[in-house]
């Protein structure tokens, strides 16, 4: 979906009206500051004083809020408050959002505002407070959201359906009555998602998750299991057979998949770097798809800007968040997608051309003519700088917990050290820079270092580039000295492809995220930077400018960008796989081992895969029948 598709679905949102009819819920944020404390005079405990407070709307209120902030021309909630504070704060944030509050019904007895107060200390969630569990809907609050439904239904293009909590509206008696206005407006769109209720709601699209697909078939799952596309798509065909009308199925990280009579389709998830919170996700993607659905556009649109938007609302931390249109463009406009995480998971499902190590990916192999090709350095061609990782490690967990490095209890410890681990590991590839600019939201989000003592991105590069460039100039010594031969710093048959592919006429490419003025000083020191005959590429210390898209849109400028079947790309990392596959290039993984120098890295292989290489290679070892792959 490129930017001018992207908006012209949103501009067509403006103009539709949605209906919202469920259990509107709010979402409490108390966030408690111990250092206020003191002991209460009535109960001898510590008071819990609270700094700061928000509160936005959840359940079928948070779907009504990503609906209005979408820019939903007509947004109208249908669901029930009670005269409490709390529904004094959920009607004035409606009024405050654009939400048509008309259908909201007040109920003065046997029913609480469904509140979910959660309660923060130093980042960290307490138990939750929960107000409404006993609520109990009548039979006359029940047939006036109904009436209310059938006077507003004939002016919507979309209604969505949500069951969020066991003691909302969603009786046995206000459900059969919800069933009579589905059938009363066959030609209308109804989309339910219901976490308890989902075989009733005849008529109707159904948005799910694939842990709640796998329950509703008989199979149970935790909900933090990963469930496979080959364990989820049967589930997906029953529940279709079951419903006759199609499905979204979300896979948290993963994307979704949409089910339709004749086909199943994988939407891709996005690739997000730093920490998420994943609450209020599945609204956003609801709110999306149905918007854009109610737009006059198909399963697969709405899919996709259900992603998008959830992308954006992930990213926000400590809050049901929303999704702009603006902030959905910006995502939309150069995403990164997680290809095939089922497969780059289990290296059983690995194909591999015959008497190989190569595995294939892309299956469509198309006669090409190769004329450029452009390769990542570090760990693709050159292991001067293996282990890397290593020394970047400790350096980033020395910035994030500053003073508190030695004497910081183990659990802080460990937490630092898998954030740090998760965080390299996810971005790999990029800038150096880039990496230290990251460090910075590392650093904040732990809070061990006070502000004025957080150093500058900068700063950072130049602690962790002091510690590798003194075993990077170690390898290089006894390089020169002869004490190491090209096979010992390089991939194995590195050089040797790199020469037939310049003795062929082919144009070489060296790009990297190191600093150029290295990349170019490494590459000379080992013999082989004449093959690039001065196209070799850098970081220049602004991480605006990405060495390896540079590169790429740099050559398809010069020969157009309909030639991209003559580009090829080897790297090992997925940054330079990403962008070459957003080209329509030929991305080959190189999943290298970098301390052997040959042989696979399974972890590699997975980060390859899900950014999209059409083929892995361990090492350059059958670079013949690589070479005749590729038509060259």
């Amino acid at each position: 979906m490129n930017k001018e598709k992207l908006q012209k679905i949103l501009d067509s949102i403006s103009s539709v009206s949605i209906a919202v009819v469920g259990d509107f819920c709010l979402d409490a944020y108390w966030f408690v500051d111990e250092s206020m404390s003191e002991i209460s005079v009535e109960t001898g405990q510590k008071t819990r004083p609270v700094s700061r407070q928000s509160y936005s709307l959840g359940g079928a209120g948070n779907v009504a809020n990503n609906l209005a902030a979408l820019g939903v021309g007509d947004v109208l909630a249908c669901g029930v408050i009670s005269t409490d504070p709390f529904g004094t704060e959920m009607l004035r944030i409606m009024k405050d959002t654009g939400i048509n509050s008309d259908n909201i019904l007040v109920q003065e007895s046997e029913w609480y505002t469904h509140t979910y107060a959660k309660p923060y200390i130093s980042g960290s969630e307490l138990n939750r407070v929960d107000f409404g569990n006993f609520n109990i809907l009548s039979k006359e609050t029940a047939d006036k959201l109904i009436d209310n439904l059938i006077t507003t239904i004939p002016a919507t293009d979309v209604i969505i359906i949500n069951q969020q909590v066991p003691s909302g509206i969603h009786t046995e008696y206000f459900r059969e009555g919800l069933k009579r206005v589905i059938e009363m407006f066959p030609d209308k769109t109804f989309i339910t998602d219901s976490r308890n209720y989902n075989d009733f709601f005849s008529g109707s699209i159904r948005k799910m998750n694939d842990t709640e697909a796998l329950r509703l078939c008989g199979k149970k799952k935790d909900p933090d299991e990963i469930i496979s596309l080959s364990e989820l798509e049967p589930s997906a065909r029953e529940l279709f057979s079951r419903y006759m009308k199609p499905l979204f199925i979300t896979r948290g990280a993963y994307g979704s998949l949409i089910c339709e009579e004749n086909r199943i389709t994988e939407i891709p998830g996005l690739l997000i770097h730093g920490k998420v919170d994943t609450v209020g996700a599945g609204d956003t993607y609801l709110a999306a798809a149905a918007a854009t659905l109610a737009a006059g556009y198909g399963m697969d649109e709405a899919a996709m800007l259900g992603t998008l938007a959830a992308g954006v609302t992930v990213k926000k931390l400590f809050q049901t968040g929303t999704a702009s249109p603006d902030e959905i463009i910006a995502i939309g406009e150069d995403p990164d997608f997680i290809f095939l995480p089922d497969l780059a998971k289990d290296i059983r499902k690995a194909e591999y051309l015959n008497d190989s190590e190569i595995e294939i990916i892309n299956k469509k192999k198309e006669k090409t003519e190769i004329r450029h090709a452009i390769f990542d350095h570090d760990g693709t061609i050159s292991t001067l700088r293996e282990g890397w990782e290593l020394i970047m490690a400790p350096v980033m967990t020395g910035a994030v917990l500053g003073d508190r490095f030695n004497d910081a209890e183990s659990s802080l410890f460990l937490s630092v050290q898998n954030r740090v681990n998760e965080y390299i590991d996810a971005t790999t590839g990029i800038q150096t820079l880039a990496q230290m600019h990251g460090l910075i939201g590392l650093i904040k989000e732990f809070g061990c270092v006070p502000e004025e003592k957080i150093l500058t991105p900068e700063d950072y590069k130049k602690i962790y580039n002091d510690e590798l460039l003194k075993v990077v100039r170690v390898r290089e010594q006894k390089f020169l000295k002869g004490e190491l031969r090209i096979d010992d710093v390089t991939l194995k048959n590195a050089v040797d492809i790199l020469r037939i592919l310049f003795e062929s006429g082919i144009k070489l490419y060296l790009a990297s995220g190191t600093d150029v003025d290295e990349v170019k000083r490494e590459a000379r020191v080992l013999g082989y930077d004449n093959f690039f005959e001065g196209r070799i590429y850098g970081a220049v210390g602004d991480i605006r400018k990405e060495a390896k898209r540079i590169v790429i849109d740099h050559i398809l400028d010069t020969i157009g960008p309909s030639a991209s079947s003559h580009l090829v790309t080897f790297g090992d990392g997925p940054v330079e796989i990403r962008e070459t596959v957003k080209k329509g290039a030929m991305a080959i993984g190189v999943a290298s081992n970098e301390l052997r120098r040959y042989g696979l890295n399974e972890k590699k292989r997975t980060r390859l895969i899900m950014a999209g290489a059409g083929m892995i290679i361990p090492d350059f070892s059958q670079y013949e029948r690589v070479l005749e792959f590729l038509n060259i």
